[in-house]
């Protein structure tokens, strides 16, 4: 089947069981089985075929797991060398020739004045897990239990992790500015936006009566995800890197979806030369299997034996998977791919906006996209809206599903659910990338022409 052409008629008697037995029997927290109703049978590259014969190309990848795409013949072959060698499969944290491959891979793909000086603490299997982790770290080091967080942040499900993130109910963390263009929080986007935010964040740690807790860490990530494709400029991070280290305040990157080349570089900090004190990583370094580690400076490993453990650390077949993927995206210059095909379909995207008023923005870095969708005919809403029309997540959700229709899954987020997230593989084609932004356009114009409601989507980690 050509990839422009549309996926041929389901046939829904393949798998109308599976679909109503999960609704019967899974929790009512799940998210992306209810937007995407499909039952995934076989997987390779970009493309998944469903148990009704259609075949779709995959711009979600396991939330950005999937650097190399579904069954990758590198990870499939790392996996089956484990296995038909005898080797243990579960090992806790004891040490194997597995482990030390993967973090000698690892360790080699850091920005160099961090691996030269670093230590890892394997976690549990999740992003939150390692973001758990962090947060227990620098509150030991520093002996201090505030923490510093950003607008629109997501760093995962538990409670901590939660905490941090933008849209916590309990909020016990100081809350500070993430620049944006399109949606200033001081109505000015650009470098004077990123500036105030950046003299707003100084100028609350140094005053007295300011009730910020004393931070023992300030976590950022590079590019916010779930906050709607928010790229922090290269030029605030490395003023929130001086901030921090002013102050001596570890700064923490959360590169869970914007490591292993998914932003252009092989992790987002390098774009901005910044050097974090801890970087929490998973998704991509598992190879598709879950594996999630911190990396830190040396002068913060102050635990002592048991101050963090986990049983799922030592899953032997995620660090063969995830050390064939880190050497394959290294070896490939796929991080480099990733930003140059990232730049081209970013500029096919925002060409696409100048015949469609509904697109407010188009932004991203790398192969991280996001299109933010607006109704043009409203008035601007909201502190900071300068002329942005306010979003529209009913027509997201009917992009998304329109674009199923057409054989493409994507995913919605931002602070509305009005951003439709592209998160393809590394390994995309040209060919592939045109298709993509070919039945986007397809989906974008059939759903303005047709009446819309949201449907429920949400964040994984």
């Amino acid at each position: 089947m050509a990839l422009t052409e549309p996926a041929p008629a389901p046939h829904p008697a393949a798998y109308e069981g599976i679909l109503r037995r999960q609704t019967l029997r899974e929790s009512a927290a799940r998210t992306y089985a209810r937007s995407l109703p499909i039952v995934p049978v076989r997987a390779r590259g970009m493309t998944i075929e469903g148990a009704d014969g259609r075949r779709y190309l995959d711009c979600l990848s396991g939330a950005g797991t999937l650097a190399l795409g579904h069954n990758h013949p590198v990870v499939l072959e790392a996996i089956r060398k484990v296995i038909d060698s005898g080797a243990p499969l579960h090992v806790l944290d004891l040490a194997t020739p597995v482990k030390d491959a993967f973090t000698t891979e690892l360790f080699a793909t850091l920005p160099g004045r961090l691996a030269d000086d670093a230590r890892i603490q394997f976690c549990g299997p999740a992003g939150t897990d390692a973001v758990e982790a962090a947060l227990k770290l620098v509150r030991a080091a520093t002996g201090r239990g505030g923490l510093l967080a950003f607008t629109g942040a997501y760093h995962g499900m538990t409670a901590g992790a939660l905490a941090a993130s933008g849209d916590a109910p309990d909020v016990r963390v100081t809350r500070l500015p993430f620049p944006q263009d399109y949606r200033c929080p001081f109505g000015t986007g650009g470098e004077r936006g990123a500036g105030i935010a950046a003299r707003w964040t100084e100028h609350l740690l140094d005053d007295p009566k300011g009730g910020v807790a004393a931070p023992a860490g300030m976590i950022v990530e590079p590019v916010q995800g779930e906050g709607g494709v928010n790229p922090a400029p290269d030029g605030w991070l490395r003023r929130m890197r001086e901030i921090t280290e002013d102050r001596s305040i570890p700064l923490i990157a959360d590169e869970v979806q914007t490591g292993v080349g998914r932003t252009g570089a092989f992790w987002a900090v390098e774009h901005s030369g910044v050097v974090p004190d801890v970087m929490v990583l998973s998704k991509a370094i598992g190879g598709s299997l879950p594996l999630a580690v911190i990396v830190y400076r040396s002068a913060l490993d102050v635990w002592p034996p048991g101050a963090h453990a986990g049983t799922f650390r030592g899953n032997q077949l995620a660090m063969a998977a995830g050390r064939a993927t880190l050497a394959y995206v290294r070896e490939n210059r796929l991080a480099e791919r990733a930003g140059a095909l990232g730049a081209r379909m970013l500029a096919r995207l925002q060409a696409l906006g100048a015949d469609h008023p509904s697109i407010g923005d188009v932004r991203g870095r790398g192969l991280m996209l996001g299109i933010e969708l607006v109704d043009p005919e409203a008035a601007p809403t909201g502190a900071g809206s300068g002329s942005a029309p306010p979003p529209d997540p009913a027509l997201a959700a009917a992009v998304q599903q329109e674009c199923l229709r057409r054989g493409l899954i994507v995913e919605i987020g931002g602070r509305h659910s009005a951003v439709i997230r592209l998160l393809p593989p590394l390994t995309l084609t040209d060919e592939q990338a045109t298709a993509v932004v070919d039945r986007l356009a397809d989906a974008l114009r059939a759903a303005e022409r047709s009446p819309h409601r949201r449907v429920p989507s949400g964040p994984t980690r």
